[in-house]
């Protein structure tokens, strides 16, 4: 009888046990699941740098017309000494835009301020091209812009008359970078996207709910795959050695920073800088921190799109030791950072010595040795 109440007995707290761990008939989208941590650790939540730093990437539209003294309150704010705004001939605005902008920028804060110029590509196959974009860029930095920025246009939506895509590397353009290195300036751009958006958008993609919020993002049924544009990118940058290129966004290689620090042996005029990507340091600040120790004269500071509150993100990552914290927007890094904790000579070069070494005619005395 025992015997037999024991085995009842165990029957019947296998029976209740079964029944505990079926799982609950409950369903709960990707988007909506994000929990507070319950970790209780350090947090450091820097909304100021703490070396003055130079912004190598940002976009204004209006410097033109606009109120310049709004943008230098919530610059001193977060420790920008120098914000380059990449856009100097704004966002399809006049063609005076850029001569009207250093005029504006010169007569409130001209040293606050640095303009880079850009081009245009749609009429490339023009016989003319080459030699009226040379002779415009010569005029803008006489006017005092101080770099070319490039756009992803180049590569992926540029065609010439006949509908045919512009390449990256098209030699009808090889003039116009020879021309940059002539006269000093460095020529920041951006070719192609993350990789994540030629993929499928389906469980596996990284980047699935930046996809599925942004649609107009995804590329996985462009003609042009993203091999190619890069390839194309990577041969420009070899063909011309004597010209400086900062390879926007870590080149699209902040998820392989063995394969960035090769590339960047491999071309010794290339740099790059870190607007956008701060959430893949983030996500691994051990091997992050190897490779800006290694690569620390060849990195800039940038964050791409101008919200003043998004920066304490890259402070933070930078800065700080600070463990499993979020990224702003959660549609870009679900995952969780760490911070890299840089020692100050390395934060003084990402900060703001490797853009003074590259740009032409900044006034070094406003920031510290």
């Amino acid at each position: 009888m025992k015997q037999l109440l024991c085995v009842t007995l165990i029957f019947f707290a296998f029976v209740a046990t079964t029944a505990q761990d079926k799982p609950l008939d409950m369903k709960m989208d990707f988007e909506e699941y994000d929990p507070p941590s319950s970790l209780v650790v350090e947090e450091h939540h820097l909304t100021k740098s703490k070396f003055p730093f130079i912004d190598i990437h940002n976009h204004q539209g209006n410097m033109n017309s606009g109120d310049l003294g709004v943008l230098i309150k919530d610059m001193d704010k977060l420790n920008m000494t120098v914000m380059v705004n990449l856009s100097g001939r704004g966002f399809g605005g006049s063609n005076d835009h850029l001569e009207k902008s250093m005029a504006n920028i010169n007569k409130n804060f001209p040293k606050r301020f640095v303009l880079f110029t850009n081009i245009s590509f749609t009429d490339i196959d023009k016989p003319d091209w080459t030699a009226r974009t040379v002779q415009q860029l010569e005029t803008d930095v006489k006017l005092g812009a101080k770099g070319l920025k490039i756009y992803k246009t180049l590569g992926m939506f540029a065609k010439d008359s006949k509908g045919r895509r512009v390449h990256v590397d098209d030699p009808r353009i090889d003039a116009v970078w020879d021309k940059c290195g002539e006269l000093g300036i460095p020529v920041l751009i951006h070719a192609a996207d993350p990789k994540q958006f030629w993929q499928p958008i389906d469980k596996n993609n990284e980047r699935w709910l930046e996809l599925k919020l942004h649609p107009g993002r995804r590329h996985d049924t462009d003609s042009v795959k993203w091999e190619t544009i890069i390839a194309e990118q990577h041969k420009m940058f070899r063909k011309h050695p004597k010209t400086k290129f900062i390879d926007a966004h870590l080149g699209w290689y902040g998820s392989d920073l063995k394969k960035l620090g090769q590339l960047l042996d491999q071309m010794p005029n290339v740099y790059t800088e870190i607007g956008a990507v701060i959430a893949e340091l983030g996500r691994q600040p051990r091997a992050a921190k190897i490779f800006l120790t290694k690569y620390q004269d060849r990195v800039l500071f940038g964050k791409d799109s101008w919200v003043p509150e998004e920066y304490e993100t890259y402070f933070r990552v930078l800065e700080t030791e600070d463990e499993y914290f979020p990224y702003h927007k959660r549609y870009h890094a679900f995952w969780r950072m760490y911070g890299i904790g840089l020692p100050d000579e390395i934060l003084k070069k990402i900060y703001y010595k490797n853009a003074l070494n590259l740009l032409p005619g900044m006034d070094k005395g406003l920031f510290p040795k």
